[in-house]
């Protein structure tokens, strides 16, 4: 599956109060949105790993989305 990335995303997923809270500028919500639909179209068991250390902000939770 390719992930593509908008030039200029920022995304930070935290958890506040139980709940994930997932802040993206415009480039980072147009680069979920182009992984989501490829997940989309993907197969049961596809996913994609965010953390910290290769898409999210610093001090990010991690977050894993995968295909049902």
């Amino acid at each position: 599956m390719r992930v593509e990335w908008v030039d200029g995303f920022e995304i930070k997923a935290v958890v506040q109060n139980g709940e994930i809270v997932i802040s993206a500028n415009r480039e980072g919500m147009l680069s979920l949105a182009k992984q989501l639909m490829a997940l989309a179209d993907g197969v049961p068991g596809d996913h994609i790993h965010y953390d910290d250390q290769n898409s999210l902000e610093e001090g990010s939770a991690e977050m894993i989305i995968e295909r049902v």
